[in-house]
Order: structure tokens, then sequence, then C-alpha cells
């Protein structure tokens, strides 16, 4: 007979249940329940995501698990709850029928499930009342902090930028506010003066705050750019903090992993900023002049309108394309003059990787690999994307392998039918709700979550309805491109 293997899976949402280790209550209550069924847990089978959203599938140890499932490795799952598998009942569904057919039994700690009728109903209830309260937490928290922005209240903003300190309503008495800390404010007024009359660029701004060691709120002595210009862009500093700066949208899928990022971000949206007519601003202490502020802004504009009028330079055919594989920073185009003093005019052009400059990681490089002579580079480059060209055979493999994968994202041809009904249906669905509140058939109380949950499902679809049509259209226009190709090889006029 062989031994039972067991495995766990935990995980907590938020980045602060992870740093405060809320997550080991679920792994210890998992473990005791393990060694009450008399099993042992094997090093190594300990699947835990911390401050991972249960929205998307995309979790590093959920990934690992899947694999591991897929490979005979588990037999037995233990899981506090399924809401901690996922928040949407279509996702619990799917990891459970997945780990059913592999044959791994899964045990929830809230309650045995079983192989009923009544307990399969009972699982998609409580999915579908974990994907409800979900929607309805949402809602009710950007509701209330955008009441409390209209009403003034700092409560609403939870956090304070560089210069001041948060006091929550615990701490103060009943009344959230920005406190000024005066060695963080001084640095702030520098860095303003820096930029508004001193004109000095951002990179300038980080050199001089590395060298009279001034320390970041991580407490690192290395200053980014982009950290600068999120302050300079801050109307905080002339006494106006702004609610709402910026919105959440679904992530778009990215070509390849963020430098230095293998595994997928636990965020599965995108921050992207809002028109400035859109924001709430809330009165806060002052630490800089309002002309001060305008002439900043004013600075960084011009800046922007030099840097777009610059003529890029066409000597260099890989920029932005070549990336270090030992470091995962960009190569960027560098000019070094031959040692030939006869010839001054005559440069040698070389791809550099950026992780090799030390003045951009506090005078410490973050890699050694050599630069690389720019012709010698191009060359090698254009030579493979000749032979390329030459043979259209391996351009239109590569083309069918992306229409086979764009066919398996779709999966069924009628599938942007089926969600354009579905929409249909939720918005007669919507309208007839807004109907029955209007005529006093329901309250507030009884609207408002549930035209919250509808409007949320009608997005959800929303985005799946645009992803499927993009699918489709990229299908289309690969199918034009592998016919016009092997029209080509066969001697076909196009």
């Amino acid at each position: 007979m062989t031994e039972t293997q067991c495995a766990l899976y935990a995980r907590v949402s938020s980045e602060a249940q992870a740093r405060d280790n809320t997550i080991a209550s679920q792994v210890i209550a998992l473990q005791e329940r393990i060694a009450t069924d008399g099993f042992m847990l094997e090093p190594g089978y300990s699947y835990v995501d911390d401050g991972y959203s249960g929205s998307t599938l995309l979790r590093p140890a959920l990934e690992r698990l899947r694999d591991a499932v897929a490979g005979g490795q588990v037999d037995r799952l233990y899981v506090h709850a399924p809401d901690r598998l996922a928040r949407r009942y279509a996702h619990q569904a799917l990891l459970i029928d997945e780990f059913r057919r592999a044959g791994v039994e899964i045990v929830f700690l809230n309650r045995p499930i079983g192989g009923t009728a009544e307990d399969d109903l009972l699982l998609q209830v409580q999915g579908v009342i974990a994907e409800y309260e979900r929607a309805k937490i949402l809602e009710r928290s950007r509701r209330g902090r955008r009441h409390a922005a209209r009403s003034g209240s700092v409560s609403a903003l939870t956090g304070a930028p560089f210069g001041y300190r948060y006091v929550s309503r615990d701490q103060s008495g009943g009344l959230a506010r920005f406190e000024v800390v005066e060695e963080e404010a001084h640095i702030v007024r520098l860095i303003f003066a820096w930029v508004g009359l001193d004109r000095m660029s951002l990179r300038g701004v980080c050199r001089r705050l590395e060298r009279i060691g001034c320390r970041t709120r991580t407490g690192t002595t290395h200053w980014y750019a982009s950290t600068i210009r999120g302050m300079l862009a801050n109307p905080a500093y002339i006494g106006r903090a702004a609610f709402g700066r910026a919105r959440y949208v679904p992530t778009r899928p990215r070509l390849r992993p963020i430098r230095g990022h293998s595994q997928p971000s636990p965020h599965a949206t995108s921050r992207v900023p809002v028109p400035p007519e859109e924001w709430i601003e809330i009165p806060v202490p002052p630490l800089v002049d309002p002309t001060e502020f305008e002439a900043v802004h004013a600075q960084l504009e011009e800046n922007r309108k030099r840097k777009r009028q610059r003529t890029p330079s066409s000597d260099w055919l890989l920029q932005g394309l070549a990336v270090c594989r030992r470091c995962g920073y960009a190569y960027y185009g560098k000019r070094a003059p031959r040692a030939r003093k006869y010839d001054p005019t005559d440069t040698l052009r070389y791809y550099r990787c950026i992780g090799t400059d030390g003045y951009r990681f506090s005078g410490h490089p973050v890699c050694d690999n050599p630069q690389v002579r720019g012709d010698h580079l191009e060359e090698a480059v254009w030579d493979q994307v000749k032979g390329l060209l030459e043979d259209p055979r391996r351009m239109a493999e590569e083309y069918r392998r992306r229409l086979l994968a764009a066919r398996d994202a779709v999966r069924e041809p009628e599938e942007i039918a089926r969600l354009e009904l579905q929409m249909a249906t939720l918005r007669r669905g919507i309208g007839r709700l807004i109907d029955s509140y209007a005529e006093g058939i329901i309250d507030k109380a009884e609207f408002e979550p549930r035209i919250a949950g509808l409007k949320q499902r009608l997005s959800q679809l929303q985005v799946r309805h645009q992803a499927a049509v993009d699918v489709a259209e990229n299908e289309h226009e690969l199918s034009l491109l592998i016919n016009r190709l092997e029209g080509k090889r066969v001697g076909i006029p196009t």
C-alpha cells in the first residue's frame, strides 16, 4: 500500500496581512488537521501565497501546486476554505475539477465536502457568496473613502507622502491628519528649489541627495528619478492633497516579464492616471509655495518639450531591443573615440548594459557583462533577419504556431456571440433593477449592492468580450499572413 502524499495550500490577500503574518494561523490549522487525520506533511509540500489576490490564478505557489498535481505528486490537498483557492466561483470550479480529475482528494477545514449533489451545490453557493462579498466590500470601501474625501477627511488617503506623517483617527482622538516631519520637509523644499530655481535635472537631484546621505522612506540612500518626479507632481505639498489621482484597470499581458520579477505580480490590475478635474482635493499643511510649485511644473514641461524636439539618432538599430541576459537590464548606445590621434572624428559605437554603470546604483554596478561593438552585434542580428526573410517557410511556421495559440485562447468560435448574449441579458437586468428602484419596489439598501454586483459582472464580461474580439482579429490577420507567405513560396503573384 503506497503512502498518501499530502499537501496544503494557504493564501492571504493583502500585503498588510502578509506582513502581520496572519497566514501562519492558516498553516498551523492545516498542519494540525493533517496530523489529526494520521498523515505526515513532507518538506516542500506547503504551498503558500503571501499577499496575492484571490481574483487571479497567476500566483506562484498555486502554479507550483498545479504542476505538482499534474505530475501526480499530490494525493490529498488541505485548504482552509474554498475562497482561499480563489475568490471567483468560476476559478474555484476550474481548480477543484482539475484536482479531482488528477485523482486528488480535497479537504476543506471549514466543512467537509463530499461527492453528493448537495455537497456540490453547497460548494457552488459558497463560491458565489464569496465573490459577491468581495464585490460588496470593494464597493463599500470605495464609496466610503470617496465620501470621506468629499467631507475633507484625510482618512480617505490612508497614507502620507514624504515630508508628512499620517496620524490615524485612533492616534489623534477621532480625526485623522497629516503631521509635518521637519527633517523630511526640509528635503522636500530643497528638491523643489533645485528643480524650480536651479533647473537641475531629476537624476542630478538624485545624485545630490545621495551625496548628502539623505535616506528614503525605506531607509536606503539610493533615490530614483521616478520617485522625484512623483514628489514634484504631488499637489499635497501646496496644501491640496488629491484623492482619486489614479484608477485601477485590468492589467495587459506583457511580452516578457519585468526585469528582476520572474514571477507575476500579486496585483491583477494596472494603475492609470485620472484627469486632474476628477480629483477630490483635501486640505493639508503646505510645505511649498504655490509659485515655486508652478515654476517646477513649467520646468518639467520645458524638459519634456525639449526631449520630444530632439532628433532621434538612426545609428542604433537595436536601441530598446537588446537586453542583458545576465542581469536583465537593457543595452544602450554609447560612442567612444578610437585611440588614433590622426583621425579624431573616427569613433566606435558600443552597446553597453545599464547594470554596468555604477553611478546609476549608488556607485556599485550590478552587472559585469562587457560592452559589445555596435557594428558586430548589428551585423550578427541582421544576418539572422536576412536568413528568416530568405526562408518564408520559417516565418509561416512561426505565424502558424501563433495562430494555433490564438485558437486555443478562443476555444469555441461562438465565444463572442455567447458573451454578447450574456452582456445583453445583464444590461436588461440592470435596466429592470433601476426601474424597480425608481418605482419604489426595492429600497436603497437592497438596490446598491445588487446594482454594484451586476455592473461588476458586466465589466468582467466586457473585458472577456474585448479579449475574444482581439484574438479573433489576430487569428484573421495571421491567416492572411500565412496565405501570403505560402503564396510567395510557391511563386503565386500577390
